[in-house]
């Protein structure tokens, strides 16, 4: 058994786990943040997307022990003060959802996938960019609308400062 210490939306954390244990059940099992899903463990379907170090990952393809001393957010993490995180909020208005299997994965994606470009998307980009995340039941066109129209509402004001 190692020894794991992380940063956890924000809240210090340590636990013990085998080597061999994948962040994703570190996540799940021994903190109990089960929004964060186990879909393919073959680093495919993108449920399992968190930020480490504020960068999104497949939380299914690194082992616990390899993201100790990092800072995750989860799926939890996201909201603040009793509101949805925009994309969050844009996920529900546009509905960007149907059974929510991938919805967290989608989300956390959708987010650092604002911050690294900076309010410059487009429907091409997005498609391109949620190509690593899988959802069986939409057309994925809720989903690119939602990301759309939260990348307006992140943006907007950084966009006027400029």
């Amino acid at each position: 058994m190692t020894k794991v210490t992380l940063t956890v939306n924000g809240r210090t954390v340590s636990g013990e786990c085998e080597e061999r244990t994948l962040l994703v059940s570190f996540i799940r099992e021994n903190l109990g943040l089960t929004g964060t899903h186990v879909g393919c463990d073959t680093n495919q379907c993108g449920a399992c997307v968190v930020h480490m170090d504020g960068k999104s990952i497949k939380s299914c393809s690194i082992l616990a022990v390899q993201a100790s001393g990092s800072s995750i957010t989860t799926i939890e993490g996201l909201a603040a003060n009793g509101e949805l995180h925009p994309v969050q909020a844009a996920f529900k208005e546009h509905h960007g959802l149907q059974c929510g299997f991938c919805t967290p994965g989608m989300v956390m994606t959708a987010v650092d996938m604002i911050n690294r470009h900076g309010g410059h998307l487009d429907e091409a980009t997005v498609r391109h960019e949620l190509e690593g995340n899988i959802c069986r039941c939409t057309g994925y066109h809720n989903i690119v609308k939602a990301v759309l129209a939260a990348n307006t509402e992140m943006t907007s004001g950084r966009q006027a400062a400029e």
